[in-house]
């Protein structure tokens, strides 16, 4: 590593495959929570240890554009499921989008790390929090190759409190 990356934790409670993808991608694709529910259900005791009562939620801004047309936020609704089991709570005013991106999905690794570069901002009127010791996590549904995450935790540095990363599942590293 030439530099250090701007979360101090990265996390990620699935590997995307089998049932975990198919219950995500029903979730994401065809608005059925069912799946989503039962994972987070299901985890329930584990999401309690990473996530501690008080810890704010940071869910990943998604294109004005496509949360029309997708009818919902996908990661804040994440956010709240995890907060209903965790006692955490969701602030999506921190992390704002700025600009319109191509969807993450349909670009090569390298494409993906350009592509959010400079996506993500902390808007000027965003709310302070006083430091209480609770933590902030990013968090996001699927991790790829992770520049979705490192580019929102770096937004964020000008905070001045340490980032966590969070995602629902990740993509099974390739031996």
């Amino acid at each position: 590593m030439r530099k250090a990356p701007p979360q101090s934790q990265m996390l990620s409670l699935y590997t995307y495959d089998g049932p975990v993808r198919a219950a995500i991608l029903a979730w994401k694709l065809q608005g059925e929570d069912a799946g989503l529910e039962w994972l987070i259900q299901s985890a329930a005791t584990k999401l309690s240890t990473i996530f501690s009562s008080g810890d704010i939620l940071l869910p990943i801004p998604m294109p004005i554009s496509r949360m029309r047309k997708a009818g919902r936020h996908h990661t804040a609704d994440l956010c709240k499921m995890i907060c209903k089991v965790t006692g955490s709570y969701m602030d999506y005013r921190i992390l704002r989008r700025s600009g319109m991106q191509q969807r993450q999905s349909s670009l090569s690794r390298t494409a993906r790390w350009k592509n959010v570069r400079k996506a993500f901002r902390v808007p000027d009127d965003h709310p302070v929090h006083p430091d209480t010791g609770n933590r902030l996590w990013v968090v996001d549904d699927i991790r790829t190759t992770g520049a979705t995450l490192h580019y929102a935790c770096r937004a964020l540095k000008p905070l001045g409190q340490p980032m966590h990363a969070f995602s629902l599942a990740r993509i099974a590293d390739k031996e």
